[in-house]
């Protein structure tokens, strides 16, 4: 009981009640609220890192305060996440270009974007906007906040523009490549 109590409350995070603790266990109200009052002594008294803490009538596992000092250690230095060479090519088409849908990217970029696209909603530089009013109906990407905050920007006005001179030069250029592949 004590190990799927236990499971219960660090999944779910946030404060579960008393009463559907004892349901997902299949014990009664009583019988659930001394197990996790035995369960709440015992942390306390092995001092552990962790602590169940009461909230009327529900209960949620965090961390013993006397070891926040250890967290804020981690907290100050947060894991910067890397963005790769193909995240910054499909993040700049999203940014330029949104909403945008995954077969729009993928044109643009002439390779599949699943993995980047996937990595930048994991790291919320991007969010889904809702879908196509088309065939299969696909996802619409955009940038988030998070995304004006990590590049520097209050708003996607803010974002620089290409000299008209040089797209058209990547234009020409993208051309001759092209040509050149074809007549191989």
């Amino acid at each position: 009981m004590e190990a799927a109590i236990e499971a219960i409350l660090f999944t779910m995070g946030d404060s579960v009640e008393l009463t559907q603790i004892a349901g997902a266990i299949g014990q009664d109200v009583d019988t659930t609220r001394k197990v996790i009052h035995n369960m709440m002594d015992r942390y306390r008294q092995e001092e552990r890192g962790i602590q169940i803490i009461e909230l009327e009538d529900a209960y949620q596992m965090c961390t013993n305060k006397e070891y926040y000092e250890y967290l804020i250690q981690i907290a100050l230095h947060p894991k910067k996440p890397v963005l790769t060479d193909v995240m910054l090519e499909t993040l700049s088409i999203i940014a330029y270009k949104q909403p945008v849908t995954r077969l729009e990217i993928e044109k643009i970029r002439g390779v599949k974007c699943d993995h980047a696209v996937n990595k930048l909603l994991e790291y919320n530089l991007i969010r889904e906007l809702g879908r196509l009013d088309a065939p299969g109906r696909p996802i619409l990407f955009g940038t988030t906040e998070e995304f004006l905050r990590s590049f520097g920007v209050q708003a996607l006005e803010e974002l620089p523009v290409m000299d008209p001179v040089k797209v058209e030069d990547f234009k020409a250029e993208a051309e001759e490549e092209i040509q050149l592949k074809l007549d191989v």
